[in-house]
């Protein structure tokens, strides 16, 4: 019998990888990847854990150990609510990284996520990444679990890489600092899988996300972020100047004078010296106001980051090139508790909040500035557009003009009945438009139609009666030109196996079809496996009976359109379908001439552009194979693991080509045979992949020596 799933019942997990995540004393602004976001992801689960159709909500980031940083970033949990937790998970190097830098341990992040989803015994209703890399991450596991998928792009790369270009930052730079081509292949993957974008505006969805292949509107919505009305709230008379107030005090000989607040960290594309340039060339402003900037928290700037040293390097010299001494205040240090006061100190003394940010997808500070009672001079793009629509609170201004930026300022220092009129408004219209309350209410009705019903009784994770769940260890292998091609070797390789048969589950992953497994195999005189990969992770099969694993059949059989595919494909030269033995029911081949064949990049965006989704894969420079998202030998693995409950550790895996890649990156013991093909000539050499000298059955013999594979000694 099919139940609906109750209502009080919903797990849902939101992945926010990259920056300081933390519940309390957030460090907003301490660098470019520490800012609006931590803040939206962690008020966001708090929000959803107090609706009564949850039943927990896990935050899933990464775990930091590093001197640099404050020791809580290195606790596995950290509760934030009854139902709302912070989780974190290692991956990588122990260090604190930048996000640029975290594209290559992508793979072990989902391994160890996967892990923790088996230790709780819980698998998630829905997986919701927030940014490029989370949104990667977050595919390849709606993928392994065959959950719906939500995301969030907080901002996206394609919209930084053009006004980079437009500064004058060439191609080469930029993607030299910001690994942008990976960034914006990863947007790409997301918003292709995903069931649900979540955009902030609607400048986000209808002109942003529209330069991207994968643009579909009509699985997009509009969930405006919310804000803490409990901690942003207007000045009331009588309360005393807080503790930031003395700090300001140090720079300004006159403090009482109105306040033009900037807030943010010190990134090259919040453009506060366009602010600077534009208070200082003005002297009413000079004359009638202080300039206050809050750009995140430094200590030493010379051992900051090169773009945040840039950024505040610049604000210096132009303070003092303009002599906005005794006019400007920009204080090294601040706390959280710090920025509620800092927007009710602007606006006692009838100031204005400047958001002059080159782009901003929304803007956090602008609705809390707003619920503070602050008016708003902002750029005129995403977030201020819909916030001054809604709040009617503010002035738009072109982000570059600098004399149009210091003249929409003078405004509201000069007329206090407009100052009076923008701030009562912003505060009335955040109420109503703006708390997480509703956010969390829009958003658990969005969602509830992708969460599909349940039977009942069934177990998540199923057990099923097999030598793998007692197994210590898993071997499996990829078999043409790596398993196969030096008898002598593999001779030498099934005597270990067969010596440690007790502990050790033997697996095949292949292109090739069930039956032309087999028959090869017998050929060799191999044992049948205990698991059968076939059809480039498109089939599971388990011996000696080869029963097919249909849990993963249904599992990806997602979005799989294959007769559509074969009819986009008939666009693209120099390719042709193989053989129909070679074309399965989730795997279409063909072959191509490199000579005539016009790339990958042209079928992806095809395919992209006809709403169609597929796995792509080429291998040995002269075969194309189609696969559905959620299939391919590395998944295939990853779901076995799961399923059965084996730590990816304790698996060995061994591949010669493109299509064993996948299934080489990640947490799994990787050997890569001594005859590898030039597909695998970037894949990265870490911990967990090895590349053998020696070819065939005789190049995993040197890895599992390398490794200490089933036993100290090496196999002889």
């Amino acid at each position: 019998m099919v139940k609906k799933k109750n209502k009080k019942d919903l797990y849902l997990v939101h992945l926010s990888i990259h920056g300081l995540v933390r519940g309390q004393d957030m460090e907003l602004g301490r660098d470019s990847d520490t800012g609006g976001q931590v803040k939206y992801v962690v008020e966001l689960a708090r929000a959803l854990g107090k609706r009564p159709e949850i039943k927990r909500v896990d935050l899933i980031t990464r775990s930091i150990i590093d001197p640099k940083v404050d020791e809580s970033y290195g606790k596995t949990i950290e509760k934030i609510s009854d139902k709302a937790n912070i989780i974190r998970v290692p991956f990588g190097p122990k260090r604190y990284l930048r996000k640029e830098v975290l594209w290559p341990y992508l793979d072990e992040f989902t391994d160890r996520v996967l892990q923790y989803f088996r230790r709780v015994r819980m698998v998630p209703d829905l997986i919701h990444g927030h940014y490029a890399d989370a949104g990667l991450a977050g595919a390849r596991l709606a993928q392994h679990l065959g959950v719906p998928l939500v995301f969030t792009g907080h901002s996206l790369g394609m919209i930084k890489k053009q006004k980079l270009l437009d500064k004058g930052r060439s191609a080469e730079s930029i993607e030299s600092r910001y690994n942008m081509s990976a960034r914006i292949e990863a947007e790409e993957m997301a918003l292709g899988n995903a069931s649900l974008i979540v955009t902030s505006t609607n400048q986000e969805r209808e002109d942003q996300y529209k330069e991207y292949d994968n643009y579909h509107p009509k699985r997009m919505r509009v969930i405006p972020p919310g804000v803490d009305l409990d901690r942003f709230f207007p000045y009331k008379r009588g309360q005393k100047r807080p503790a930031i107030a003395h700090d300001l005090d140090r720079f300004l000989e006159k403090p009482n004078k109105p306040v033009v607040l900037a807030l943010s960290r010190p990134d090259e594309r919040k453009n506060i010296n366009t602010l600077i340039h534009a208070f200082a060339q003005s002297q009413k402003l000079r004359d009638e106001a202080n300039l206050v900037i809050i750009a995140g928290n430094r200590n030493d700037i010379r051992k900051m980051d090169s773009g945040s040293k840039k950024v505040l390097v610049n604000i210096l010299l132009d303070i003092d090139k303009y002599d906005l001494y005794g006019i400007a205040a920009y204080p090294k240090t601040h706390m959280a508790d710090d920025v509620p006061e800092l927007y009710r100190l602007a606006a006692r003394t009838k100031g204005v909040f400047v958001n002059p940010a080159l782009t901003e997808p929304f803007g956090l500070t602008l609705i809390e500035a707003a619920a503070s009672g602050l008016p708003l001079v902002a750029t005129d793009d995403g977030g201020p557009r819909d916030i001054v629509a809604n709040c009617h609170n503010g002035i738009l201004i072109d982000p570059v003009d600098a004399e149009a930026m210091g003249k929409a300022i003078e405004q509201f220092i000069e007329d206090k009945q407009k100052w009076r009129a923008a701030s009562t408004s912003g505060i009335k219209g955040v109420k109503s438009h703006y708390s997480w309350d509703t956010h969390a209410v829009r958003y658990i009705r969005e969602i509830s139609s992708m969460i599909s019903p349940v039977v009942e009784p069934k177990p998540r994770l199923p057990i099923i009666k097999s030598k793998l769940p007692v197994s210590e260890k898993v071997f499996i292998t990829d078999i043409d030109n790596t398993l196969l091609g030096d008898r002598k070797a593999l001779k030498k390789l099934l005597k270990y196996m067969h010596k440690h048969r007790e502990k050790l589950v033997f697996g095949v992953a292949t292109g090739r079809t069930l039956e032309s497994t087999i028959n090869i195999l017998e050929q060799e005189k191999v044992p049948l496996p205990e698991i059968l990969i076939c059809a480039v992770g498109s089939e599971i099969y388990y011996g000696p009976n080869i029963l097919r694993d249909h849990g993963w059949s249904k599992h990806i059989n997602y979005r799989w359109r294959p007769e559509k595919i074969r009819e986009v494909m008939k666009e693209i030269s120099g390719v042709e379908l193989q053989a129909d033995e070679n074309q399965r029911q989730f795997k279409l081949s063909y072959n191509f001439d490199p000579s005539e064949f016009s790339g990958i990049r042209q079928i992806r965006k095809l395919m992209r552009r006809n709403d169609l989704h597929a796995k792509i894969i080429h291998s040995h420079g002269k075969f194309l194979d189609f696969l559905p998202l959620r299939a391919s030998k590395g998944l295939a693995i990853r779901y076995i693991c799961m399923k059965w409950g084996v730590d990816f550790k304790n698996v060995l895996v061994s591949g010669d080509s493109g299509n064993d890649r996948e299934m080489l990156s990640g947490s799994t013991l990787s050997v890569v045979v001594g005859n590898y093909s030039s597909e695998l000539k970037n894949l990265p050499e870490t911990p967990t992949i090895y590349f053998a000298t020696d070819k065939y059955a005789a190049g995993i013999i040197e890895g599992m020596n390398y490794y200490g594979f089933l036993e100290e000694n090496n196999v002889d």
